[in-house]
């Protein structure tokens, strides 16, 4: 079972999630990077340039996602550096500092909220975040193209690219595919048929709808939503 609710941290996301049975509960590619706390570790998924099927036997997870962009500042480690990775909060952080952590989360009455603590204390030790990583999410997510963004933020191409690849462990034109990919998943979800989620979500038809969630995802929307195409 899948819960979430807005953060208490601006612009991320709380959620619980319990599998029903092993190899269930995949995780798709969204620009985002989360914070993890399962069985007593803490951890760090970063950011998917394809679909994530946990392995091992079903168990809760509890996690902080971050907007896009955001988490390395937090973290202290650039994107490209997890790109398509779960490590050990200790790999990145002093193993003195993360085994207090677990400690703290682990006797806490209600680990959600004292994970998300955890992350709103780093957040705000980490002082303001850069403005651009929400920039690009936001002209990228209204369907703007990569070289006019880059433009309109002062940047040349190679700048953009290397700020995205800090940012979001990708380059602006990978990140702009999966922001696509997340735009028709929400509409087909909601029950548009699949040829005008290909029209809306800024595809350039229904085949290169389905090329791109097969490739993304690992399998045809249909069956990814449950429900024949249409």
């Amino acid at each position: 079972m899948y819960a979430e609710r807005a953060s208490r941290l601006a612009g991320a996301v709380v959620w619980t999630n319990t599998p029903g049975e092993a190899g269930v509960g995949r995780v798709l590619p969204d620009g985002c990077m989360d914070l993890l706390w399962n069985d007593g570790r803490l951890l760090v998924a970063g950011p998917d340039t394809r679909a994530h099927v946990p392995e091992g036997e079903p168990s809760t997870w509890i996690g902080v996602r971050f907007h896009p962009g955001t988490a390395p500042a937090f973290l202290g480690v650039p994107a490209h550096e997890l790109r398509d990775r779960r490590v050990e909060l200790a790999d990145l952080w002093p193993a003195s500092d993360v085994r207090r952590l677990r400690g703290r989360i682990g006797a806490a009455p209600d680990p959600v909220t004292a994970l998300e603590d955890l992350a709103l204390e780093r957040a705000a030790d980490a002082g303001p975040s850069d403005p651009l990583p929400r920039r690009v999410v936001a002209a990228l997510e209204a369907g703007q193209p990569v070289g006019v963004t880059a433009d309109e933020l002062g940047l040349g191409a190679r700048q953009l690219h290397r700020r995205c690849l800090t940012a979001f462990g990708y380059g602006p034109k990978t990140l702009a595919r999966i922001l696509r990919l997340q735009r028709a998943l929400a509409l087909a979800r909601d029950g548009v048929p699949f040829a005008d989620t290909a029209a809306r979500a800024g595809f350039a038809d229904q085949a290169h709808l389905a090329r791109d969630v097969k490739e993304l995802a690992g399998m045809p929307l249909g069956e990814l939503l449950g429900r024949p195409g249409g």
